[in-house]
């Protein structure tokens, strides 16, 4: 950029550029970022909550009430859209939610912690919500087509890296307080560490993401205009209606076996469960399985690349739903042997993550192409998020009623609609879609 005081009779002055940071130096730190929030609600929760007493219907119920804020990704798009940069968006809900977790470590203490514990979970999803839109948005607006592909394997690897972290470090370093200082403490003191680490991301993205380009204020009544336009654009895309079908349906098995099995492990052995201490679940949950996710992930994304996504379809959709069989033998086996037992889950995580990038992919180039590529990848994810969150509503009340193998049994018959919707889908050309904020 130049500029010149012609009065003067002065030469063009260069104005310094922003740097644009590589992807390597943002992309994996983003989506730790997004990951991390969202395994610890949906995840260390459900475990503290069991360690502190409470029924598998009772949790699977009350923590997937909130999540819900990660379904309202609607209203954070718009929003996202209209004010400041996505960056600053980014920035805020992270430190919001450093300073959540160090609410509700405190809030454990309190007379009424459960429903205080609610509300800071609820507050810490709404951050992470409104940051993985606005994370979102910076990714596809400031990465091209291709670079979108290179990188999906690492979005998705390292959303899951905020697993290795939460589920393998902070929910090891619980259960082993737990040995010292019993469930109480043990998880006051993970939740406020956890607090640290949001903090230490908010200062790393300070320097390095993107801005993400500025987002349009509209004046007066522009605002409540745009939004509409947002919403009233989505729903006119071609094959919106089949694309919406597939977003719930493609998780509906995973919904229900990613929220029980946390439960089925450290349940005990005389309640069908594997009788796994939190360390131990630790050990086996979190560690190797999320590294097969993010070596799935990243695999998955060079064959897409290769192949096209709609070539590649019905095996991503294989390799994401088959391996839930891993779950029913586990039920029907209940092996002791904690490296056998990692083994099998790191094999479903691998093809957990290999066919996710189906449902990623299917949203950057079916969905959000067009105006409002921010919004509309966010309607996206909300839906697809819908898909998994009614199911795990309903899946600790449907265990407790079936038992655990008759459950991880349901389950296998749950993955039918997700091969049906990927077999059936229509695909429509985005090559001259309008390029959008």
């Amino acid at each position: 950029m130049t500029t010149d005081n012609p009065a003067a009779g002065l030469a063009p002055i260069e104005l310094p550029k922003r740097r644009i940071f590589h992807p390597v130096l943002w992309v994996p730190t983003a989506y730790t970022a997004e990951g991390l929030p969202f395994v610890m609600v949906n995840v260390a929760a459900v475990l503290m909550y069991k360690r502190l007493g409470l029924s598998d219907a009772q949790i699977t119920f009350f923590t997937g009430l909130v999540t819900i804020p990660w379904f309202l990704k609607p209203l954070w798009g718009p929003l996202i859209e209209m004010f400041r940069s996505k960056k600053a968006f980014v920035l805020a809900t992270e430190l919001g939610s450093g300073i959540c977790f160090g609410l509700l470590a405190l809030s454990l203490h309190l007379p009424f912690w459960f429903t205080w514990s609610l509300i800071f979970f609820g507050l810490i999803a709404i951050n992470s919500a409104v940051h993985d839109t606005a994370a979102d948005g910076i990714y596809v607006t400031v990465l091209d087509p291709k670079r979108q592909a290179q990188y999906v394997g690492w979005q998705g690897a390292f959303y899951n890296v905020g697993k290795i972290v939460s589920q393998g470090g902070f929910i090891w370093f619980a259960g082993y307080l737990e040995k010292q200082t019993g469930p109480l403490m043990a998880w006051t003191i993970a939740m406020a560490s956890f607090g640290g680490v949001m903090a230490t991301l908010f200062l790393w993205h300070a320097v390095f993401l993107p801005t993400g380009g500025q987002t349009r204020k509209p004046a007066g009544s522009g605002g409540l205009r745009m939004a509409w336009d947002v919403f009233a654009t989505f729903f006119k895309k071609k094959y919106i209606f089949w694309a919406i079908l597939f977003l719930l349906l493609y998780r509906f098995a995973e919904g229900q076996a990613i929220k029980i099995f946390p439960l089925f492990a450290v349940a005990a052995r005389d309640h069908g469960g594997l009788g796994l201490s939190t360390e131990q679940f630790g050990l086996a949950y979190g560690v190797f399985p999320p590294i097969t996710f993010v070596l799935g992930s990243i695999l998955a994304g060079y064959f897409t690349a290769s192949r096209g996504l709609r070539k590649s379809l019905l095996t991503l959709c294989a390799a994401f739903n088959i391996p839930f069989a891993v779950y029913l033998t586990l039920a029907l086996t209940q092996l002791t042997n904690l490296t056998a037992i990692t083994s099998l889950v790191s094999i479903e995580y691998f093809g957990y993550g290999f066919g996710f990038v189906g449902l990623q992919l299917f949203m950057m180039q079916q969905i959000a192409p067009g105006p409002y590529r921010t919004a509309h990848y966010a309607f996206a994810t909300s839906i697809m998020f819908l898909g998994f969150l009614i199911p795990s509503l309903w899946s600790g009340t449907l265990s407790e009623m079936l038992g655990y193998q008759h459950f991880f049994v349901w389950v296998m018959a749950a993955t039918i609609p997700s091969f049906l919707v990927a077999w059936l889908v229509p695909f429509r050309d985005t090559s001259k879609e309008p390029a959008g904020a």
